[in-house]
Parts: structure tokens; C-alpha cells; sequence
């Protein structure tokens, strides 16, 4: 059942209940130019769900809560229990070494670089991706997008960058580490990542609608990203044809509303593997949470949260074990997110 809330009052304080943040959500998305779905859930009941604003500015098409949306790094998170998955298999542990796994590939990747360093962004490794020194809207892949279709094309991204820094000692942002998480998951099941993903992620969490596209053969059902709060350029050659380990799934939030418990209830990768990558390890100040492996945590709560952010993306989706609300804000502009955040900031 969904709970209209559009003529409760916006509360005055921080919300406290599923109600409460529904509202403040609802209303920041109103007086925003928010394009976009919003979804607001307390255990089985399901008190927002809407879109707003347009899927496809082109034609005209309005925004529905069925409509998928890209989400960037939250695709992390499902990098990471695809990595969680082998590790329950015994294909490999936090301390496996990536260096045999690699062989020849990659000969700047540091020995003693593990498993573990990339899922808590702790390698050192070179980034292809330096986001300090970039435009959100810039282009920043150095490779033609189209050719960027299965994790072994991603070598010639991920190739020619020195190790920064000493493994294990500094937490740095680094997408490059999931895209090689990618790479490494693929050889180790022998058989494709966005096939693993499905298989081992997805499948267990009852995620249909959440799979990993060509970004030049959209279904219908997939709003289009664009780069601004106005205008029709899309984000489409801006990112790979087809997404990595890092980012490119595209999902509902009635998907990622299911995901939460199914990954709580034990259905994805044990509780011992799922306490590895949800506990914290680090205070990542400028971001005001804590990072653990492949997941966020708040800053002085449990909360769990995935957060995404590009070209034509933002988005974020989180947890609360405390109270047992689930939400996610999911924008199909590179900036649209976070007016609506702002709102709820330290909730």
C-alpha cells in the first residue's frame, strides 16, 4: 500500500519517521527542478512512490516509479557482493593477491596489492579516473566508448597508471579498483561479469528490472540522463557503451526497495561476508560518512548507503536497521539529486 502524502506538511524538524522523511522528500523534489523517482518504505509498507518531471525530455515523456534509472557507483555495491559471492565460493579471500590473477596485464599494479585494498579503496593504484581535476559533464574516457563492452576491454583504461601509493595505507577514492574487481571477478568464475552479477546479485535479491545495458540500445522502460538541468544532451558518450565494475546498472527503486532486505536476510552472501564489506573502516570527512568495503556507512549511525554520481546520474539509496526505513532518490541529471538530499542532510 501507498501511503499519498502530498498534503502533509513539511515537517520543521529533522525526520523522524518514514512519514516525516516521505514528506521532506516530496516537497523538496516539488520545489526543485528534480527529474526523477522517489521511494520511501518502513519494513513491508511502502509509503512514497513517485516520479517526477520527464523520462524523455524529447518526446515528452513524464517520469514514472516504474522507470529505470542509471545509478552510477551504486553499481559498487553490487560489484562488491559479486566479489562476496566467490569469497563464500572459497574462489578467493580479502588477502588474495592480485598480482597472479593479472599475469602480464597491468604491470603497474603493485605486488602486494590484495583483494581487500580495492573493495576499501586502500590500493594505491593509479586511477584512470581523477574526479578532483574534472567536470562531471567532462568527457573523460581517453578510449573510443563503443568499444568499451566486456571487463577484459576495460585493460586499455586501466593500463599506464603508476601505483600512487603504498597498498594498504591511505583511503582514496579509486574507481579504477572496481573496474579491475570486475576484470578479476570475471576470470575467476570463467565466465562474464554482468553475467555474474546477475547470477549471484540480482537473481538471489529478485532484481528484474536491474541489469546493465548498452547505453545505444535503451528499452523504452530506461529514462534518459542528461547532462543538465535543462536542454536534451544525454550522457551518451560520455560513459562505456556498456558499464563496469564501477558503474553502468540501471534499476527501480521497487528493485533496489527489495534489494536492502534480501541482503539483510542473508540471501546474496553470508552474514560473515556481508559484516566484511558493511563494517566500517574509515571516517571519509569530506563525504560526512564512514566507507567500509563497497559500501557507505553514516557518520554517527548504522545507516547503509549506496551513493552514485556522473555524467547524467546522481542517486542514492539507503537503510536504516535502527527503524526499518529504506529509501532512494534516483535523478536522470548529473545534478538532480541533490537539492532533494539536502533536505534530510545528517538523517
Amino acid at each position: 500500500m501507498t501511503t499519498d502524502i502530498t498534503d502533509d506538511p513539511a515537517p520543521s524538524a529533522a525526520p523522524r519517521s518514514a512519514a516525516e522523511l516521505a514528506a521532506t522528500l516530496h516537497t523538496a523534489a516539488e520545489d526543485s527542478a528534480f527529474s526523477g523517482v522517489i521511494r520511501v518504505d518502513h519494513g513491508a509498507t511502502t509509503v512514497l512512490e513517485k516520479g517526477y518531471g520527464l523520462a524523455d525530455r524529447a518526446y515528452g515523456i513524464a517520469m514514472t516509479s516504474g522507470h529505470r534509472l542509471g545509478v552510477a557507483s551504486i553499481s559498487k555495491g553490487f560489484t562488491a557482493l559479486a566479489i562476496g559471492a566467490l569469497i563464500d565460493d572459497g574462489a578467493l579471500t580479502l588477502d588474495t593477491p592480485v598480482r597472479p590473477l593479472l599475469g602480464e596485464d597491468l604491470p603497474e599494479v603493485d605486488d602486494a596489492v590484495t583483494v581487500g585494498h580495492l573493495l576499501a579503496h586502500t590500493s594505491g593504484i593509479g586511477d584512470y579516473l581523477d574526479e578532483s581535476a574534472v567536470e562531471i559533464t567532462d568527457h573523460v574516457l581517453e578510449v573510443p566508448v563503443h568499444t568499451l563492452v566486456d571487463a577484459e576491454d576495460f585493460l586499455r583504461v586501466l593500463d599506464g597508471h603508476p601505483q600512487v601509493r603504498t597498498p594498504g595505507d591511505h583511503f582514496e577514492y579509486n574507481n579504477a579498483g572496481y573496474v579491475l574487481l570486475a576484470l578479476l571477478a570475471q576470470r575467476i568464475a570463467g565466465c562474464g561479469f554482468h553475467e555474474l552479477v546477475r547470477a549471484r546479485v540480482l537473481a538471489p535479491a529478485g532484481m528484474i528490472a536491474t541489469d546493465f545495458p548498452r547505453m545505444d540500445e535503451l528499452g523504452g522502460d530506461v529514462a534518459r540522463s542528461y547532462l543538465d538541468e535543462e536542454g536534451l544532451r544525454t550522457n551518451a558518450l560520455h560513459l562505456p557503451v556498456r558499464g563496469s565494475g564501477d558503474g553502468g546498472a540501471v534499476t527501480t527503486v521497487a528493485d533496489l526497495a527489495g534489494f536492502w532486505p534480501a541482503l539483510l536476510e542473508g540471501r546474496i552472501v553470508s552474514p560473515s561476508t556481508l559484516e566484511a564489506l558493511t563494517a566500517p573502516r574509515v571516517v571519509v570527512e569530506d563525504e560526512e560518512m564512514r566507507y567500509g568495503r563497497g559500501f557507505w556507512r553514516g557518520l554517527d549511525s548504522e545507516l547503509l548507503i549506496l551513493e552514485g554520481y556522473d555524467a547524467g546520474v546522481s542517486a542514492r539509496t539507503w537503510h536504516d536497521p535502527a527503524t526499518g526505513i529504506t529509501a532512494s532518490v534516483l535523478a536522470n541529471h548529473s545534478d538532480g539529486a541533490w537539492p532533494v538530499l539536502v533536505a534530510i542532510d545528517g538523517v
